[in-house]
């Protein structure tokens, strides 16, 4: 089957990223928005564009809303992108209805990995490690007895959570009984599903992630690993690729138990089996994500494969062009997720308006975003507002380069995370490749303004002023 029409159910940096890929695969483009998107970038690079509410939100979680758009627009396809609707199996169950290639997985497949208890027993099933922990639990005091089994402390997770959200650490019993309800109201509420489980904590582990891709057809392969270590909050800031602490007995052993997951479920299409590294070296299965990852830039830099039209060619029923004996990597790539928050504020957003924006450039640069000079970002969504990824030859020049790049980068009107990040590169333990998921609490120091955020600041101050006194 040829998909010659693609209707992107997303926004921001990643529908541009999608729509470029299809206009490079002579495939339409078309964008969906809200009314407080109608100026963002993703609905000027599209080939149509649709508003599909006036709500910022609703548009973009309506499944029938968006698959019937893409049924009346003449798509044969249509791409999630991350987020939003992108794990959600009711979408790809109805876009199977409809007659349209939905751009992942099947819903079944949607289904069994969404829900963490049962990813575990898939993972089991094709004996790979996964840390201690229980199936979906009735109440409190079920919790209680399986903590005290496990051994503080646990994690306290929703089974349908994501993106951070659903999940608590509980040091003992007393964060245990306080965090149970609360856990369980913000499943309900984000995710439409009570169900928890719990899981033990490995304290500061490293976070390391495997990108894998399946066809039709049996063959799945990996594309080696991103160390997401560097995080807030369950929340990732600066993702690696290759990882720098790895060796390549190990490398090698992690991508073979990602392959082992997507095999054992059946999986097709574009998926990123993640795991836990602890203090041992010993790995663990976390979760499977099944859509396009936001660090997905990272990998294709090292590999050069394009993931986006791999995932479109297998939706089309075409085989990988790979195998994995032809899949190699070069040198290291790093991705920064330039978000609209203040560090000094406690990560506050920081939406408005951009007064002037300069992207970073040269060899080895690559920015992603949806933003522009006179883009206003609005207060609606996720505060990423770029990707910035940097490729070099060897670990060393890639510090060289990134530091040189997040200098170029320059965002006026509100304030970012630029300044923060050059603060974590010029960390010795980040430049000596030594850390972990505990990285970001243990140096808060790191949040101080530096010189050239004190500059952005300035410089923002001054044209906020000279806007208001034009009148803009």
């Amino acid at each position: 089957m040829t998909i010659k029409k693609v209707l992107i159910a997303n926004r921001g940096e990643i529908a541009v990223r999608i729509a470029r890929a299809c206009q490079e695969m002579d495939i339409k483009a078309v964008a969906i928005y809200s009314q407080a998107d109608q100026y963002s970038l993703h609905v000027k690079k599209a080939d149509e564009a649709y508003q599909i509410s006036t709500d910022p939100l609703s548009g973009y979680l309506n499944p029938h809303h968006v698959v019937n758009l893409a049924v009346e627009t003449g798509c044969d396809a249509l791409h999630p992108g991350y987020g939003f609707l992108s794990e959600n199996a009711t979408l790809a169950q109805v876009c199977k209805d409809r007659g349209i290639r939905f751009i992942g997985p099947s819903a079944d497949v949607m289904k069994a990995m969404g829900d963490k208890t049962e990813a575990r027993q898939t993972a089991e099933k094709a004996k790979v490690p996964v840390t201690p922990g229980t199936g979906n639990l009735k109440d409190i005091d079920e919790a209680l007895q399986e903590a005290g089994r496990i051994g503080y402390p646990v994690m306290l997770k929703a089974t349908s959570g994501g993106g951070g959200r659903g999940i608590r650490r509980c040091n003992d019993e007393k964060e245990l009984k306080a965090n149970f309800d609360r856990v369980i109201s913000e499943a309900t509420k984000a995710f439409g599903s009570a169900e928890v489980f719990l899981e033990k904590f490995v304290v500061n582990p490293r976070h390391i992630e495997v990108q894998i891709l399946a066809d039709s057809h049996g063959n799945v392969i990996h594309l080696y690993e991103r160390d997401c270590s560097i995080q807030r909050r369950n929340q990732k800031l600066i993702e690696l690729a290759p990882s720098p602490q790895l060796t390549e007995e190990q490398r090698q052993y992690i991508g073979d138990l990602a392959v082992r997951v997507a095999t054992g479920c059946g999986y097709e299409n574009a998926g990123t089996v993640e795991f836990l590294l602890d203090d041992n070296d010993e790995f663990y299965f976390m979760e499977m994500n099944t859509r396009v990852q936001v660090e997905h830039t990272i990998t294709e830099q090292i590999t050069g494969v394009d993931i986006v039209k791999e995932q479109i060619r297998i939706a089309a029923g075409e085989k990988l062009r790979y195998r994995q004996d032809q899949i190699s990597y070069r040198g290291f790539a790093a991705q920064f997720r330039i978000n609209a928050e203040d560090p000094q504020n406690n990560f506050l957003p920081s939406f408005g308006r951009i007064s002037r924006y300069y992207s970073a450039g040269g060899p080895g640069v690559r920015t992603d975003a949806a933003i522009y000079s006179g883009y206003d970002i609005p207060p609606f969504y996720d505060s990423m507002c770029a990707k910035l990824i940097v490729w070099a030859m060897d670990w060393e020049e890639l510090l060289a380069r990134s530091g040189r790049a997040l200098h170029d980068m320059n965002i006026y009107g509100v304030r970012t995370t630029i300044p923060y990040y050059e603060n974590i590169l010029n960390h010795p333990d980040f430049r000596a490749a030594s850390f972990n998921t505990g990285f970001v609490e243990a140096h808060p120091e790191l949040t101080q303004y530096s010189l050239k955020s004190r500059r952005e600041s300035i410089a923002a101050a001054v044209a906020a002023a000279i806007a208001a006194q034009a009148g803009l």
